[in-house]
């Protein structure tokens, strides 16, 4: 199952306790202190890994603790530094205060980094507390305690393209048309059941990432079906597609439109403002006309030039490519 959102618990190593020492030697029986100092406690980091694109291996390990700093000795023996963390998760991870609710940091680029629990700093021995006035400290510090939080992990997968639709509206075949990626396709809703990312490929030099979400259905935004864990991941696309599947004649395309544009606005009226296109799909299974004009009216009433593809037959989806493709170098020209 993909996971994409959870909560850990942290521990950040204590500091070690500076040691209270005076050297004893046989012909020093006065000497000064040498207490060495405690060490450093180990901190806990998260860094983003672009090899990595959920955040499954966190699934049966929620609670991580850093080592200890030793404490210090005698001789001017400083204690060892305590073993420190990393913890690497996905590009496109928010890291919020689980207490709180504070965003931490968005990790958007490889091996870009966030210390989320520092450890303890090291007691001082009581070697450094001497001076002219007092040249016998007995007085060592002990280490300081290490941080200790919960942190929310919520990853927002990073594409150019998303797809939204109701379920079976054909996302899952064009992915795998214009892509490497082999999500699962079946003719039963819900096929995908998690976010699928694949690299389309537009000719020599341009390629873009296109995002396969799970299909929504009414009151996904609070919940319902696949529901709200996945609408965010459409939250960084530049731009969505909207499969209509103009072949289902349980649902009515303007029926389709609705229910999807809905759901994305009640979840987030940026969402909701992205530049969407309407594509119609399932043309190779297209029985009544009516439909496919009903469509082409909806959407020359958007100001959008009607987009038709057939997954069966590859008709469209080319054209398709290319055109997403110089809308992406515009995005990004601007």
């Amino acid at each position: 199952m993909f996971l994409d959102h959870l909560i850990l618990h942290l521990e950040a190593g204590h500091g070690g306790a500076g040691a209270s020492s005076f050297r004893r030697e046989k012909f020093a029986e006065h000497g000064g202190p040498d207490g060495g100092d405690g060490g450093e406690g180990g901190s806990i980091t998260i860094r983003a890994n672009k090899a990595l694109n959920t955040l499954n291996p966190f699934r049966n390990c929620k609670i991580f603790c850093a080592g200890r700093g030793g404490n210090g000795a005698g001789g001017l023996c400083s204690g060892t530094d305590g073993a420190s963390i990393t913890l690497e998760v996905p590009l496109g991870t928010v890291i919020k205060d689980a207490e709180s609710g504070e965003e931490l940091a968005e990790l958007l680029a490889h091996g870009q980094t966030l210390v989320v629990a520092r450890g303890g700093r090291g007691g001082m021995g009581n070697n450094n507390f001497k001076s002219s006035t007092n040249r016998a400290p007995r007085h060592a510090q002990p280490g300081e305690e290490g941080e200790v939080r919960d942190v929310a992990l919520e990853l927002k997968l990073i594409a150019d393209v998303g797809l939204a639709g109701l379920p079976n509206a054909g996302k899952s075949t064009l992915v795998s048309r214009i892509s490497a990626a082999r999500p699962k396709i079946a003719n039963y809703p819900f096929t995908t059941l998690e976010p699928q990312l694949g690299v389309v490929t537009v000719d020599e030099v341009e390629s873009f990432v296109i995002a396969d979400i799970p299909g929504l259905i009414e009151g996904a935004a609070s919940g319902a079906g696949l529901g709200i864990q996945f609408l965010r991941h459409v939250e960084r696309t530049r731009m969505l597609l909207h499969l209509v599947d103009l072949s289902d004649p349980m649902v009515e395309p303007e029926e389709a439109v609705r229910v999807i544009e809905g759901e994305l606005k009640a979840f987030s009226p940026t969402l909701a403002a992205k530049p969407c296109w309407l594509v119609g799909t399932k043309l190779d299974a297209l029985q009544d006309p009516d439909r496919r004009t009903r469509f082409e009216a909806l959407c020359r009433a958007r100001g959008q030039e009607p987009l038709f593809i057939s997954g069966v037959t590859g008709e469209g989806i080319r054209p398709l490519v290319f055109k997403i493709g110089k809308a992406l170098l515009e995005y990004r020209n601007a």
